[in-house]
């Protein structure tokens, strides 16, 4: 039995709590945040669980094997590297750290004590984003040509980071995932609602060697939007997250340019419109998906799929798309 650890029980944390209490092979056995209204709520809601303000004290019992993080980012390096000397397995919200230099000093603490680091980048576990991965990667899908998404509404503001940093990690975690390209550069461009303030709307293009992806993110939308578009010389996929049903479809359309050499000035091209078909899809909880694998790398001593090192791929893109924010959209080398 794996005895847990969560850290914060703001908004994510009640949801870690509740599927590692639900898998058989593990038991939560600490709620550990600074606010005492929190505490109480997890202690009436799970009364067998030990609820602490101290950090330290979790960290020093030696029952505990692994810790989760849901806390601000800001508080990331440092909570996940308390508990990695510790030696406890790190299992961190995304992303991993806001900043590139702290992600690669956890990653190497990590492999130094030969202990598990997963980012719950959780997409990647869904049920939708397994299935469009499956599809890229089968022949007739063709070769990527482009991801674009759109991920918009009138959430909540975050105060530590902007909104590339809350949203946009996402369909980062999912574009490579799903892409199998080394993004080259980035380009994006914001505004927020006044100076000093993070970014509330930003669009965000990354640039890889055969592909390009755009990002459109923004807090203060009227409609809430989760649509994604992955265009491929085969076929191509609307991904709608909040379809009730059929959240993945997948189109037999396309272009085709003409290959005759005596034709190429006329840049001929041709449309093939064929059929659409909404596969079945896992029916899964992402997060208990998540929690499943952490444990399961845990045991056999396996890298995880949203592993420290990918975490770190995705806050170097936004940290180089902070970059070009503050330039206006200058694009910036990878």
């Amino acid at each position: 039995m794996f005895q847990i650890a969560v850290i914060g029980f703001g908004y994510w944390g009640p949801n870690l709590v509740r599927n590692f209490m639900a898998f058989p092979g593990a038991h939560v056995k600490y709620v550990c945040d600074r606010d005492p209204i929190r505490l109480s709520r997890a202690k009436a809601l799970y009364p067998l669980i030990s609820t602490n303000y101290l950090l330290d004290d979790v960290l020093n019992d030696p029952s505990v094997d692994a810790v989760c993080i849901a806390t601000p980012v800001h508080t990331h390096y440092e909570i996940a590297m308390s508990a990695l000397v510790a030696g406890k397995h790190v299992f961190v919200e995304k992303p991993i750290t806001n900043n590139s230099d702290l992600a690669v000093k956890l990653i190497d603490e990590a492999e130094h004590r030969n202990l598990i680091l997963m980012v719950d980048h959780t997409f990647v576990y869904t049920g939708a984003v397994r299935k469009i991965h499956e599809i890229v990667n089968e022949t007739n899908f063709g070769k990527i040509q482009y991801y674009d998404s759109t991920r918009v509404n009138l959430g909540i503001f975050q105060q530590d980071v902007n909104v590339l940093w809350d949203l946009a990690v996402h369909d980062l975690s999912i574009m490579l995932f799903i892409l199998d390209d080394k993004p080259l550069c980035v380009s994006a461009t914001g505004l927020s609602l006044a100076p000093g303030r993070p970014e509330y709307a930003a669009f965000l293009t990354v640039f890889f060697e055969n592909s390009i992806a755009h990002i459109n993110v923004n807090w203060l939308s009227p409609v809430k939007i989760r649509r994604t578009l992955v265009g491929g010389s085969g076929k191509m996929i609307v991904f709608d997250d909040l379809e009730s049903s059929e959240k993945v479809k997948i189109y037999d359309k396309g272009v085709s340019l003409s290959e005759d050499p005596d034709e190429v000035h006329k840049l001929l091209i041709s449309y093939r419109l064929g059929d659409m078909i909404a596969p079945k899809l896992e029916e899964n909880e992402a997060l208990a998906s998540a929690v499943s694998h952490f444990i399961a790398c845990i045991e056999k001593n396996e890298k995880p799929l949203s592993s420290g090192k990918v975490g770190l791929e995705i806050v170097r893109i936004l940290e180089a798309a902070d970059k070009s924010l503050s330039l206006k959209g200058s694009p910036i080398e990878l």
